[in-house]
Parts: structure tokens; sequence; C-alpha cells
């Protein structure tokens, strides 16, 4: 099992980003997907989910309605959009598989840094 992040960087508050998850070595059509977040000092915190088919989605209350979690299975790709960014969405983003239809993941990728700063 593979998953690695591309897609942080630096932007500004109130930026967008768009942060790619590749995934190989597994069936990823068949399983669900999260994108967990971790800032520096803190633990993690679960951002999204996604179905295997994509046609059930559910986010944190902290990123509603400025987030979108989406992939392509055609791809093998997870996709998290983020617009209108907070400085408190700074944090490492991670790509990780459920375990069933749960927010606890059995592997999880690298991440990407995402840094929300002026």
């Amino acid at each position: 099992v593979q998953l690695v992040e591309s897609g942080g960087g630096l932007v500004q508050p109130g930026g967008s980003l768009r942060l790619s998850c590749a995934a190989s070595g597994f069936t990823f059509s068949s399983y669900w997907m999260n994108w967990v977040r971790q800032a520096p000092g803190k633990g993690p915190e679960w951002v999204a989910i996604i179905s295997n088919g994509g046609g059930n989605t559910r986010l944190a209350d902290s990123v509603k309605g400025r987030f979108t979690i989406s992939r392509d299975n055609a791809k093998n790709t997870l996709y998290l959009q983020m617009n209108s960014l907070k400085p408190e969405d700074t944090a490492l983003y991670y790509c990780a598989r459920a375990r069933g239809s749960s927010i606890i993941n059995d592997f999880r990728g690298q991440g990407t840094q995402v840094t929300v700063s002026s």
C-alpha cells in the first residue's frame, strides 16, 4: 500500500489549495478514504471522509462549507479542495485508507504541509 500526497504549500488567508493523494498497491475503488491533519504540537484531527464510490461524503464541522473531498477512481486519486483558508488550517495533511466506513485508518501517507499565513 502506498499513499502519496501533494499540493501543499504556503497560501495567504482566504486563499485556496487543492491537495491530491495518489494511491497504489491496493484496489482503491474498494475503500473509503479519509483526510486527516495534524497541526504543530497537537494531535491528529479528522477532516473528511468519502465512500468508495464517491457518493457519500462527510466533513468535520471546522471545515464544512470551505473544504470538499472528492475522488477519481479511474486515476486512483483522492482530492481535498480547500477554499477560504484560515491560519488555523495550518497543518500537515495526510490521506489515509479507512477501516470499513469509519474514520479509523489502517494506512496513511507521509503528508503534505499546508501553511496559511500572510
